[in-house]
């Protein structure tokens, strides 16, 4: 397996692709944040040190109404995420080492306003992603915002992607691409789901790494 604690160094450079994608992201966020009232809550799969929704949430006079799950079965990454939210104050944030792939995971977090896949189509099985985007709607509540990634290498699976969410009763409200220099794209996008509420399945395996 790819050494995940290492690949997050790419961060640290300003003009790399995952910065552009982190900066892209979080700007999704801030705006799905802004737009519902009360209560909600943030769901992450596969959500690495938390970078994405915590500096966020770690800016807002209102984060104590908002209730955010991150789940991350690396346990190094999952701790920082921990002591992240537990320096900062942000007593609503629970983060779960485990394997977000099962749909075990998310049993009492769901359904959520806003949930985020980031880093994942690329590293699973184009079965599994659309196993995944399938089961999707059993973590949304109607209306949520769902932010989802998946690096181009000049063959543009993402047409396929963007198919089988409308497929699965989400509606596109934004696509994105960024040329990295060596030809490969990083590309993330943004639907909202339409359809109706469906329960959660636990025991479902949705998706495998497979780097």
């Amino acid at each position: 397996m790819r050494d995940y604690v290492k690949w997050h160094d790419a961060y640290n450079d300003p003009a790399s692709d995952m910065s552009w994608r982190l900066r892209q992201v979080q700007a999704y966020i801030r705006s799905a944040l802004d737009q519902i009232q009360g209560q909600l809550t943030v769901l992450s799969l596969c959500a690495g040190d938390g970078r994405d929704v915590l500096q966020v949430l770690v800016q807002r006079d209102d984060s104590a109404r908002i209730h955010a799950t991150l789940i991350e079965l690396h346990p190094v990454l999952a701790q920082r995420a921990r002591e992240f939210a537990a320096q900062s104050g942000l007593a609503n944030v629970t983060v779960r080492a485990i394997d977000a792939g099962n749909t075990t995971a998310y049993a009492g977090s769901v359904p959520a306003h806003l949930v985020i896949m980031m880093g994942i189509f690329g590293n699973i099985s184009d079965d599994d992603i659309c196993r995944t985007i399938q089961t999707a709607p059993q973590l949304c509540q109607r209306g949520a915002v769902m932010l989802w990634s998946r690096s181009t290498d000049g063959v543009d699976h993402n047409r396929s992607v963007r198919g089988w969410l409308a497929e699965a009763g989400f509606s596109e409200l934004d696509y994105r691409e960024f040329d990295h220099a060596e030809g490969e794209r990083a590309a993330l996008g943004a639907a909202r789901y339409e359809g109706p509420l469906q329960p959660l399945i636990p025991g479902q395996q949705i998706f495998t790494f497979l780097q």
